[in-house]
């Protein structure tokens, strides 16, 4: 029974310490102001991690809004949800680059999309914006990279925003306040395993 005491009062000084280190830091984070993140890399999860944030400034009665690059002719739940709930979407609805082999069309389309996505990014009633898999169209060279960095530089002070997708230029990572990387280590698709509605889109 002591060593049982012994272990739990271990335990307790532990946690306590976490405790005391946590508390401070949370004291030190005093800053207010709308936070730029940015979600890339090469796993699963990059918009399902977006649409996740949407859902949740949602849940707190903020206004948020969506630019969606590249996935835009399929059905997506995210979509059918968020937008009973007043998010606003921006959609570029080509579907992905391999399949329209355009690029004239796809520069008109992302330029389009991106045009709607920048009224957004200048109103300060929007708490949230979401650009899904933007980092595509910088690549690509669809949307200039320094009009995306101008953009989100002068946005609305309080106000956040989120961009996915894969190969996020180095640029919009040292501007980002947070930065996280998808890492793939399996994925079902790789198997031959045909993508599920509700879980991958």
């Amino acid at each position: 029974m002591a060593d049982q005491n012994q272990k739990d009062e271990r335990y307790k000084a532990r946690q306590q310490k976490i405790k005391e280190e946590v508390d401070a830091r949370v004291d030190a984070a005093q800053q207010e102001k709308g936070l730029f993140l940015i979600i890339t890399g090469n796993g699963k999860g990059k918009s399902t991690s977006g649409f996740g944030t949407i859902a949740r400034a949602v849940g707190h009665g903020q206004k948020c809004g969506v630019g969606q690059f590249i996935k835009g002719t399929w059905d997506c739940g995210e979509r059918a949800l968020l937008e009973q709930h007043g998010v606003n979407f921006a959609v570029m609805a080509t579907g992905f680059t391999w399949e329209t082999q355009n690029k004239e069309a796809d520069t008109q389309a992302a330029q389009s999309t991106w045009a709607e996505c920048k009224i957004m990014l200048a109103d300060d009633s929007y708490d949230v914006v979401l650009l899904d898999e933007l980092t595509y169209m910088v690549t690509y060279g669809y949307i200039e990279l320094e009009e995306v960095l101008e953009a989100i530089q002068n946005r609305p002070a309080m106000q956040s925003v989120v961009v996915t997708g894969r190969g996020a230029h180095r640029s919009l990572i040292e501007m980002a306040d947070t930065v996280s990387e998808v890492r793939n280590v399996k994925h079902a698709f790789e198997s031959g395993i045909k993508a599920r509605k509700g879980v991958d889109w």
